[in-house]
């Protein structure tokens, strides 16, 4: 069990009352060490129960329409917005990130995802007409969805308020009960998201806030939910699928990034430079769509790397309101980013400026002579360090960036938008940005998720709600004949008729005749069925 480590974010420990010993979640802002409170740590026993009493809450909470349902988030984005600044202030204490990142990414989001739903939920969730084929003339189909039942949504640490209520809510409209575990380093915003659901209304049970570390996480795998989904590092995403194996359990996993940006010569210069600095250094560095390797088209690449460093040397880092980077959430993240810092500069690369860092405090670092023996280019950092290399031509472009055992996200930046359509569709990722960065993720209705070893499913949008459904198909016939062309007795003639069919459907005769080849087949066999039940 680890101590809290020296930024307080390594938090849980051990407690003893009496002769019994109980883990504690501990949490300290990196802001200023304040304490923000404890909480118990759940255990199997804690999970078996969560799990009984979201199985009891269901049964009820799915039998509402989906219009009812949804009417709550209405409800929860009204008390996010009337309590907006104590909702940042949460954030930015737990994280440590300055209040624009926070507003912007984990409220602004969010509160964009649950408009959504709200106005969109009833009519993705309704029945779906799908065409009949030829051969099923009298038959009528439709796609329905129906709720899972329970899901555990297992929430990460760099946006915490986002990434565990979006897909909460997400499972919640589509009729589940949810047990959500927030991550271990920011069990304040659970805390919060819970009290903002209770408080909107939603019933007792249908979303439960279990709080704990990994062994918490596996608790509530074992408890066997309807599904898990879980948003973290690709690391911990095979220890999930894992666990969930076990049961038979369905995962959806959103992992880590290494996304490349490629910047062509005719782009527009200072928008791809200001544009690259966001993605690269937003939130430190700590979001899974970071930009964390560009390749830049060789007649521009030195000019680009001294406009990046100049603009990343202005930066305001630090704690504070008006920060534009806050403090590495962890000590174990500190460590990741200086072995990658350490890797790239034995191997040949070199700062465009000095490094600077003081504790927690990362300045940005931009480098050239970056190549793919290096981790930063192959790893996930996680951190505020951007690796530099220049390409010679679109197909090396497409090829350096594709060269990646992660395929979450990418951007291009070229003023030829079909080139930059075309290189978009080359690239191997879940989600890409023409002249942008960052946008994937906030399009509510737009599926969002990676490939490789950056997860796979999706969510936002129609597919975040069929995500969280089962989805059915349901074939309706009038029956009006006694029987179909095709049911027992099979006979010479049936084989004959059928036969008929086959030739005319995919013979490739003109539409007029094969209807006439049709129609005279179907209307001898039933003239013949009609005959015998006469």
């Amino acid at each position: 069990m680890p101590a809290a480590g020296k930024n307080g974010k390594d938090s849980l420990t051990a407690r003893q009352v009496g002769t019994i010993e109980f883990c504690v979640l501990a949490e300290i802002s990196p802001l200023d060490g304040a304490p923000l409170g404890t909480w118990p740590s759940a255990g199997p026993r804690e999970a078996e129960a969560a799990m009984a009493r979201a199985r009891e809450a269901f049964p009820s909470w799915a039998m509402r329409t989906v219009s009812d349902r949804a009417k709550l988030f209405g409800e929860l984005a009204h008390l996010i917005v009337r309590e907006l600044d104590a909702v940042v202030d949460a954030i930015v204490r737990s994280t440590g990130k300055g209040q624009v990142e926070a507003l912007s990414s984990d409220v602004l989001a969010t509160l964009d995802i649950l408009h959504y739903y709200r106005k969109q939920a009833a009519a993705i969730l309704a029945p779906q007409r799908r065409a009949s084929s030829t051969i099923h003339l009298g038959t009528s189909f439709e796609v329905e969805w129906s709720p899972l039942g329970v899901v555990a949504v297992i929430a990460p640490w760099n946006l915490p308020f986002q990434l565990a209520l979006v897909p909460a809510a997400s499972a919640l409209v589509a009729g589940n009960a949810v047990l959500l575990k927030p991550s271990e380093r920011t069990p304040s915003i659970g805390a919060l998201i819970g009290d903002l659901v209770r408080r909107a209304g939603f019933p007792e049970g249908v979303l439960q806030v279990v709080q704990g570390g990994g062994d918490t996480g596996r608790a509530l795998i074992e408890a066997r939910p309807d599904k898990v989904f879980f948003t973290g590092s690709t690391a911990s995403g095979r220890k999930v699928m894992a666990a969930a194996a076990a049961n038979l359990v369905p995962v959806e996993l959103e992992l880590g990034g290494k996304d490349p940006a490629l910047v062509f010569a005719d782009a527009d210069f200072d928008r791809a430079v200001a544009g690259i600095a966001y993605g690269a250094f937003a939130n430190t560095g700590q979001v899974c769509l970071s930009i964390e390797r560009a390749y830049v088209e060789r007649a521009i690449h030195d000019r680009f790397l001294e406009a990046v460093a100049e603009l990343a040397a202005g930066l305001r880092v630090g704690p504070g309101p008006d920060t534009d980077l806050g403090p590495l959430i962890l000590d174990r993240q500190r460590e990741i980013v200086d072995a990658h810092l350490a890797d790239a500069l034995g191997k040949g690369a070199t700062p465009v400026r000095p490094i600077s860092r003081e504790q927690g405090l990362y300045h940005p670092v931009v480098l050239r002579n970056a190549t793919h023996a290096m981790k930063v280019m192959t790893e996930e950092t996680f951190g505020p360090i951007l690796p530099v290399m220049a390409f010679a031509d679109e197909d090396e472009a497409v090829r350096l960036a594709n060269d990646s055992a992660y395929g979450l996200g990418a951007s291009v930046w070229t003023a030829d938008l079909g080139r930059g359509r075309r290189v978009a569709s080359r690239l191997c990722c879940g989600s890409v940005t023409v002249n942008d960065v960052l946008k994937t993720s906030g399009n509510p209705d737009a599926p969002f998720g990676g490939e490789r070893s950056s997860g796979f499913g999706r969510y936002h949008g129609p597919e975040g709600l069929w995500a969280f459904s089962r989805q059915k198909t349901v074939a309706v016939t009038a029956g009006r004949l006694g029987r179909e062309p095709n049911w027992f007795p099979h006979t010479p003639q049936l084989y004959q008729t059928t036969r008929t069919l086959v030739q005319t459907l995919y013979a490739g005769e003109g539409a007029f005749k094969k209807g006439a080849r049709i129609a005279g087949s179907l209307f001898d066999e039933l003239r013949r069925r009609l005959k015998k039940r006469r």
